[in-house]
């Protein structure tokens, strides 16, 4: 929203200065986007008089001239046709800047004459394209600051324009009255009364207005009169001023005054030329597929429903977004009808999207005008029409009813400290409330019209805190529930999630963020891309659906990388994936990522390429830190994303599971275009297990003074049993005693055969009552023997 402040002041009577009027706009909520302030270029030019002007003796179109200053007399030497004795003219010194040829001035040597400045053009200091000779004063004092002459004979050219950005709530600051009352509230001047001074009415209209009674719900009120006799032409100098100033371009009076109105008053009309209406005007829903070809030289096909305005050969009209372009107003216009109505901010603004216009209409309208200014704004604009460019008016015609918008809230003094926290006298709250256009009976706030996004107290209790300004607010610290040390604010999962995030790091993982949308062909290769999950309104094709889980962006950002040849890669995320589509059904994970290799080449050849063992590594890492029981499970059938021979779930038991490790499968690497292999985890924090004691306090340290024993054995079994299932079973022959099977070699070929193995493993037992015999230690090794030949079918190697 733009203005400039000559026309501010028509509402405003302040003499506040620029800066004070933009500081009082930014604080009441009418955040100020920028100033252009022409005076700043021009401040530097002073007013000076061609004494003496001669030829120059060596160049046919320049000529020498002294010139009188405030700083005496200097010699220019100019090349204007118009450069002669006795005018008065815009001087630029030596250091100044002149704008409109990006140049600062010096003493300069032109064909062996000194020159000592320049006098100016209009289009050298950026004041119009006029270029053909030096400006001209018809008055002025030598050594007057040319600004100040300006501000004296010719305002509109050093008038500083502001523009403001408007939130969706304040549609009434979308006109310069609007703002002016915030002003004048503020205290920054007083609002000025313009009574609206109909034209008598001089025949009666024989045209006719009908809505449709579908269509009374998106314009209950229009109103028009006709205005016969009218001369239109160019718009009156301080119009076209007006309009140039704030980025329009005049294009004719008729046009210009609904352009002005809708800036002035936010309210916006449209003229018809009569000449060119046949009948009588319809508001109506269109059919679909009707034509109209618009003001902006476009052709639109309606959609059905859309709201247009129609004579008898059919549209010439979109409802309050464009008029067309076969009805409207030319230079020969001499009769025209001038159209007021209001119309649906939703109805509107669906129109506007689905045929992708955009108008200063449209955008008024659909954020909400003053449905009770339609008449009065009417009866303004034809007085205008009629003092400039003659004519006579017809009676007024009205279809439909102002929509009745009146609402009144209680105004709780009080309630500004106990919700802003400020103190306001009762006086000055009701006084803030009158000059924003409340009107007050009691304790009961009457809402003014313009003002859509009053609907509530809480609103009224916003007005007087913007207006007091929230500047004066005081912070106060908040008091102590309880005295003393105050307890622990985080949650255990909020500590759990902490813990992991540090230990990711510690391992040397790189934490990512990736968006929780993400595209239905990647959704479904990790059980995802149902309907559940599926999003009404995506952002693009690419954000359809809610991830089902966090290796998807994971792998996003690895193949991002890859392109840009980072190979060894740590990536882990910290966050939720859903498994459908209400509150509940999402998930807490912890997803990490390797690739590549342990680390760069050296001379030692230590780098290897990463393996499941180092993700199954840091997970149990991750799991520790997180609070999870030391002794778990590693078994088999996790989801189809992970490689179907390497990978292991942690567990509990069958049931129970807090993490997934193993090596991605190389059908999802492909899908995902990521270089392979790639090992990873998941961690599911909220199935670890809370601890049974809450308190700060280690139970105490138990160490066994008991020798602990460790025997091996060497299992011959099928090539395809696992070694997990093996070390399995051997631990789970005497778990009081057994306390670690690490398996330490793998043998094949050799004696044993086609499709055998050796699998050598390392059992701990660690007694707690009595040092171990001989005889309870073969007890226990014929346990292992008997459990591993009844799971995996492996008998003890001779």
């Amino acid at each position: 929203m733009k203005f400039t402040l000559s026309w501010l002041k028509k509402h405003l009577d302040t003499n506040a200065t620029v800066d004070e009027i933009t500081y009082a706009l930014t604080d009441l909520g009418l955040e100020v986007e920028g100033v252009e302030n022409p005076a700043d270029k021009l401040k530097t030019f002073t007013l000076a008089k061609v004494k003496h002007a001669e030829q120059h003796p060596d160049a046919d179109r320049l000529r020498v001239c002294t010139v009188e200053t405030d700083e005496g007399d200097k010699q220019i030497v100019c090349g204007a046709p118009n450069a002669r004795a006795g005018i008065t003219v815009v001087l630029a010194k030596p250091g100044d800047y002149v704008p409109g040829i990006d140049v600062t001035l010096s003493v300069g040597n032109i064909r062996g004459v000194e020159s000592h400045g320049m006098m100016a053009s209009e289009r050298e200091l950026e004041l119009s394209d006029e270029h053909d000779g030096i400006i001209e004063l018809p008055s002025g004092d030598v050594g007057e600051k040319f600004i100040d002459w300006l501000a004296q004979n010719d305002p509109a050219k050093v008038d500083p324009v502001i523009e403001i950005a408007i939130t969706p709530n304040r549609p009434d600051a979308l006109g310069v009255q609007g703002i002016a009352r915030d002003l004048a509230a503020r205290g920054l001047g007083t609002l000025k009364t313009h009574t609206v001074d109909p034209v008598p009415a001089s025949f009666t209209a024989e045209t006719k207005v009908i809505i449709d009674g579908d269509t009374l719900d998106g314009c209950p009120l229009f109103c028009g009169r006709i205005i016969r006799g009218v001369k239109n032409g160019p718009s009156p100098q301080w119009l076209q001023d007006a309009l140039r100033a704030i980025g329009l371009r005049p294009i004719n009076f008729l046009v210009d005054v609904t352009n002005f109105f809708t800036y002035d008053r936010n309210r916006p009309l449209h003229v018809f030329d009569m000449a060119k209406v046949t009948g009588d005007l319809r508001v109506h829903r269109a059919a679909g597929g009707e034509e109209l070809l618009a003001l902006d030289g476009k052709t639109y096909a309606l959609q059905p429903g859309q709201m247009v305005i129609s004579d008898a050969n059919g549209p010439e009209s979109i409802a309050g977004i464009m008029g067309g372009e076969d009805t409207g107003c030319t230079d020969g216009t001499t009769e025209v009808f001038v159209e007021s109505a209001y119309w649906d901010p939703v109805q509107i603004a669906y129109t506007g999207r689905a045929l992708k216009i955009n108008s200063d209409a449209r955008y008024r309208f659909e954020r909400g005008v003053d449905p009770a200014f339609t008449p009065d704004g009417l009866e303004l604009a034809v007085r205008m029409i009629v003092d400039h460019a003659g004519g006579e008016a017809s009676d007024m015609i009205i279809a439909g009813t102002i929509p009745d918008t009146s609402r009144a809230f209680k105004l709780d003094p009080a309630r500004v400290i106990s919700l802003v926290g400020m103190d306001i006298p009762e006086s000055e709250q009701r006084q803030t409330l009158t000059a924003l256009g409340f009107r007050l009976e009691g304790n009961m706030a009457h809402v003014p019209s313009w003002r859509p996004d009053v609907m509530g107290e809480a609103d009224l209790v916003e007005e007087v805190a913007r207006v007091a300004s929230l500047t004066k607010l005081q912070g106060q610290p908040l008091p102590r529930t309880h005295p003393g040390v105050p307890k622990p604010i985080l949650s255990p999962m909020q500590r759990r999630e902490r813990a992991g995030r540090r230990t990711a790091v510690a391992l040397g993982y790189n934490e990512c963020v990736t968006y929780s949308f993400i595209d239905k062909a990647a959704a479904e290769l990790f059980g995802g891309g149902g309907d559940s999950t599926m999003l009404a309104n995506p952002i693009s094709t690419e954000m359809s659906h809610m991830r089902p889980a966090l290796l998807p962006g994971l792998l996003q950002a690895a193949a991002r990388n890859q392109a840009r040849g980072f190979m060894d890669l740590a990536l882990f995320e910290l966050g939720h994936a859903f498994h459908g589509g209400e509150p509940e059904e999402q998930h807490l994970m912890l997803t990490g990522l390797l690739t590549g290799r342990t680390g760069p080449k050296d001379v030692h050849g230590s780098a290897r390429a990463v393996d499941i063992f180092d993700a199954k590594a840091d997970a149990e890492a991750i799991l520790s830190a997180m609070g999870a029981p030391a002794k778990t499970q590693i078994l088999r059938g996790a989801s189809d994303w992970w490689h179907p021979g390497r990978h292991g779930m942690i567990c509990l038991g069958p049931k129970k599971v807090l993490g997934v490790f193993g090596e991605l499968h190389p059908k999802v690497l492909k899908a995902m275009d990521v270089k392979g292999p790639v090992v990873g985890f998941t961690i599911w924090p909220q199935e670890i297990p809370l601890p049974r004691k809450t308190g700060a306090t280690r139970p105490a340290l138990v160490l066994n003074d008991l020798q602990a024993v460790e025997r091996d054995f060497a299992f011959v079994v099928d090539a395809q049993v696992a070694a997990l299932d093996l070390m399995n079973a051997a631990a789970g022959a005497d778990k009081a005693l057994i306390t670690d099977v690490r398996l330490f070699d793998e043998f094949i070929g050799g004696s044993l055969g086609e499709g055998k193995k050796s699998l050598a493993i390392t059992v701990r037992l660690q007694p707690t009552g009595s040092t171990l015999k001989e005889a309870d230690i073969e007890a226990v090794g014929k346990k292992i023997i008997e459990k591993v030949e009844k799971a995996t079918g492996g008998v003890l190697r001779g």
